[in-house]
């Protein structure tokens, strides 16, 4: 089957949980009415449907390959795009004074999610773009501006993010590309980068390289590192494109899945130099890619959310097809699959856990907005703190939760899941690289605990646990079963977070090896944690629906079921969690290494 996109529940979260009515009343954020939003989903899951999600097993089957140092993509990846700039979908969240559509993020955010789900090796390429126009929004001159921004939103040319060296890899002290500058304004740029996503293709006319390198007094370290835009082709100063740049792909990789979306090998500078402009001040490079990185890191993690939901649908689909035994409760003869316990539970798990994370990253969406668009400059920041806070949870829990479902949905198919026929492997092989590129979960869990956690005392992290306490009154006074027996699980759950997180304030400084030691388990605490909260609020939300007799109430009945068996099978594993993080270091570092 191909992808079906679940606009039913994505305008349910953005409406009911990420508050889309709060975001349209922010200044900037008009346009984005809920009959406006319908729309626009509507119209994304069409084009996701039908003209990407057939792309899906075409490009497994027949990958992108290099060819004289010339990338050719998998048959109808370029008329796909064509028809992908062309309808504006590269410039939902972009400014409209550079052609984009200027709606909040919480609007571009489901639209992400449905085109990862209908493929995500071709929605690679739009999600390097959105970094690229993010730093040069933030960090890019006037002149730069003007000359990248209309092209880049448009889906005429392409960006890439150039970090990652052959000898660096996620270490960027360690990079040693050169730029050297030529008095005019101008760097010749030296050096080789590794794992560039769509580093080089054949879908849009230019590429937009924004390359990491050092100029010739930077200091040591990764304060010494500047960002730079090396366009494949020159453009000149009509905006028509001049000369080739002296940057060439000279290899793809060979992947285990995305196998459509080209991983180029680029080697700058062996003719004489590619000629570079400076993004912003020199030194700066590693703040202004981080811009790149955070979007980027937001998108992987709707990789991960729109990958889940994809097996989850194929998963579903073959259990209802698939006849085979008895039902255990007596039947004439077999039945469909779905109709066996342990099918259920795993198909279960699989929308839980989908639906948790989905509701987690567009709360954190709105959050963003709020963050960027709110009057009251405190306001502001509060937002962004608390948004700052979710992007490693939202990148690395989603990620792996997508490994997760992915692997369930080959359980679910039984001997015929590792059938490459079928489909279902793609998307465990496909899930893998989520939790690697943009930063393993590892790096996303140091971030959550260095930057986010101990640095601040814990202060976002509290306030976060403070919410999910009123969320736990609000459970206890419906009185429902359903809802009381999620609040036990939840307040044990949460319990859990509010001692981790005492913990690693307490401890950063003194055993900073042993909080390090527990960092992955803590971001998936926090994520389980905070999806599960969101769940619970659905429950509420979905259990006043149901009281007041509106709307659709099988709907409504499900995403009641859902959270309480997100309850019972997800946030119970809280606690366990909770000793692992807390007790568990000793098990970690106690071996030397010539013990291993």
């Amino acid at each position: 089957m191909s992808y079906v996109a679940p606009v039913k529940d994505m305008l349910f979260v953005i409406n009911e949980l990420a508050g889309l009515s709060a975001v349209n009343a922010l200044p900037g954020c008009e346009d984005a009415t809920a009959e406006t939003v319908e729309a626009v989903l509507e119209e994304n899951a069409k084009f996701a449907g039908e003209v990407v999600a057939p792309l899906n097993k075409v490009g497994d089957q027949a990958p992108s390959h290099w060819q004289d140092g010339q990338v050719f993509t998998t048959k109808g990846f370029k008329e796909a795009f064509k028809l992908f700039g062309e309808a504006g979908w590269q410039g939902v969240q972009h400014p409209q004074e550079f052609g984009g559509q200027g709606l909040p993020k919480l609007v571009a955010t489901p639209c992400i999610e449905m085109l990862n789900a209908a493929n995500i090796s071709f929605a690679l390429c739009p999600l390097l773009t959105d970094g690229a126009i993010e730093a040069l929004l933030t960090a890019g001159s006037d002149e730069q501006k003007a000359i990248y921004l209309e092209n880049l939103i448009s889906g005429k040319w392409t960006g890439t993010m150039n970090l990652t060296e052959p000898q660096a890899g996620s270490d960027l002290a360690m990079v040693r590309s050169r730029a050297v500058p030529q008095g005019d304004g101008t760097y010749k740029i030296f050096g080789t980068k590794i794992f560039i996503t769509y580093g080089e293709h054949d879908m849009a006319e230019n590429i937009v390289h924004l390359v990491l390198a050092r100029t010739p007094d930077a200091p040591e370290g990764v304060k010494g590192i500047s960002l730079f835009i090396v366009p494949k082709f020159m453009v000149n100063a009509d905006g028509s494109l001049g000369a080739r740049n002296d940057a060439h792909c000279v290899s793809i990789e060979h992947k285990l899945g995305i196998k459509a979306s080209p991983t180029a090998v680029l080697q700058f500078g062996d003719n004489g130099g590619a000629i570079g402009t400076l993004v912003g001040e020199e030194n700066r490079g590693l703040e202004y890619m981080f811009i790149m990185m955070n979007a980027a890191r937001f998108g992987v993690g709707m990789q991960g959310i729109g990958l889940a939901e994809r097996a989850y649908q194929k998963a579903v689909q073959y259990a209802k097809d698939r006849v085979q035994s008895r039902d255990l409760a007596g039947s004439a003869g077999p039945v469909a699959i779905i109709k066996h316990p342990d099918v259920r539970r795993m198909l279960m798990s699989m929308r839980a856990q989908t639906e948790g994370a989905r509701a987690l990253a567009y709360v954190a969406a709105a959050l963003s907005d709020a963050a960027h668009h709110h009057p009251d400059a405190a306001t502001r920041k509060e937002n962004q703190a608390v948004y700052e806070y979710l992007v490693p949870i939202v990148k690395g829990w989603s990620t792996e939760m997508s490994q997760d479902v992915a692997l369930n949905g080959v359980q679910v198919h039984g001997g015929m899941g590792f059938i490459e026929e079928t489909g279902a492997a793609q998307h465990y092989r496909d899930a893998k690289i989520l939790t690697i590129y943009e930063g393993t979960t590892a790096i996303q869990a140091n971030d959550l605990v260095g930057r986010k956690t101990a640095r601040d005392g814990g202060a976002v992290a509290k306030a976060l646990i403070a919410q999910v306490r009123q969320t736990e009154a609000e459970l206890i006074a419906s009185g429902e079963a359903d809802l009381l027996a999620i609040q036990r699980q939840l307040a044990a759950g949460t319990a859990a977070l509010e001692e981790v997180v005492a913990y690693v304030v307490a401890n950063f400084k003194s055993d900073i090896k042993g909080v390090f030691a527990g960092s992955v388990l803590y971001l998936k605490l926090a994520g389980i944690v905070l999806g599960g909260w969101q769940m619970a609020r659905a429950a509420l939300i979905a259990d006043g629906k149901l009281r007041a007799g509106e709307g659709d109430s099988s709907f409504y009945m499900a995403k009641i079921v859902t959270a309480r068996f997100f309850a019972d099978h997800i946030l119970s594993a809280a606690p366990g969690l909770r000793s692992a993080i807390v007790d568990g270091s000793v098990g970690v570092l106690a071996l030397s290494e010539d013990q291993f």
